[in-house]
């Protein structure tokens, strides 16, 4: 995707956005200099029963500007603009975020993922590309803590709380940064875990930059519900938001919004909005968000 589309609002309407979604820019509003933001598409919002029949949620991914792709499944290629990367980092191994073939279908090149799961993922990716007939994608595993550069962007693996059916797999959660944005992605995963927190510099036991955005999963409205062990609700970003704000470890620009992914439509009311506190909503599949530094 053109980096200048994130950055400017043609006569055309290049943003399809949600109900006034802050951190967006609204036409007439100044352009930033592309160093003080961070563009982002999400491609779908839900969770794994989502986008039956054409409808429903498709499954979470996002555009990252025009350096890479979040997760991928064959029910987000509508989402998809013509032109786009051919990178993709994967959170986990789970159907409804690892499809070797849809990436294979968009073209994509290069695949970053754990290296806890690495031998799985190039058996997946080498009997997908068996099928299609197609070349098989340069796959680079990463490791916890350590960061990838992508273009003018820094990607940091961190774990995530939500176990596969792989016992040795680990879920990974993502920093991403691009001059003074610091974005962390966490979805799928119950809270953040320990660790995580302590390199993205959130841990309130250690002093740190901090983030400046945040995209997390609500998987579930109900806090009780059982899923809470490898899911998070929209309880659990709610305590998130509050406590990373009252430490001064999230420090959003005016009028940004934490955005809410990852939804079971099944487990969540018609308006997910409802009862939420002004700056936390429920991201949409197509809305298109720009991240700037406070």
């Amino acid at each position: 995707m053109d980096r200048r589309k994130f950055l400017e609002i043609g006569a055309a309407g290049a943003f399809a956005m949600a109900a006034s979604p802050l951190g967006a820019m609204t036409p007439g509003a100044e352009i930033l200099p592309d160093d003080e933001c961070l563009g982002i598409k999400f491609l779908g919002t839900g969770a794994a029963g989502g986008r039956k029949d054409g409808k429903g949620r498709r499954h979470s991914s996002i555009l990252v500007e025009d350096a890479f792709i979040i997760d991928f499944t064959d029910n987000g290629i509508d989402m998809l603009p013509e032109k786009h990367p051919n990178t993709i980092f994967y959170t986990h191994s789970h159907k409804d975020h690892f499809q070797p073939s849809a990436a294979l279908g968009i073209g994509i090149k290069t695949v970053y993922l754990s290296a806890t799961w690495y031998d799985v993922a190039v058996k997946a990716f080498k009997e997908a590309a068996n099928a299609a007939g197609a070349e098989m994608p340069l796959i680079i595993p990463t490791h916890f803590g350590v960061p990838v550069q992508v273009e003018r962007i820094r990607v940091t693996p961190l774990a995530a709380n939500h176990p596969t059916e792989n016992f040795m797999e680990e879920s990974q959660i993502y920093l991403i940064e691009k001059g003074g944005v610091r974005l962390l992605y966490a979805t799928d995963t119950s809270g953040i875990p320990g660790k995580s927190a302590r390199v993205a510099e959130i841990d309130a036991h250690k002093e740190g930059r901090g983030i400046t955005a945040l995209i997390m999963e609500a998987t579930m409205a109900d806090g009780d519900d059982f899923r809470l062990y490898c899911h998070s609700s929209t309880g659990t970003v709610e305590n998130t938001v509050r406590v990373l704000m009252k430490t001064g470890r999230l420090k959003m620009a005016p009028g940004q919004k934490v955005w809410l992914t990852h939804m079971a439509s099944s487990l969540h009311p018609a308006d997910v909005n409802a009862g939420l506190p002004e700056n936390i909503r429920a991201a949409e599949d197509g809305m298109e968000v720009i991240f700037t530094a406070p």
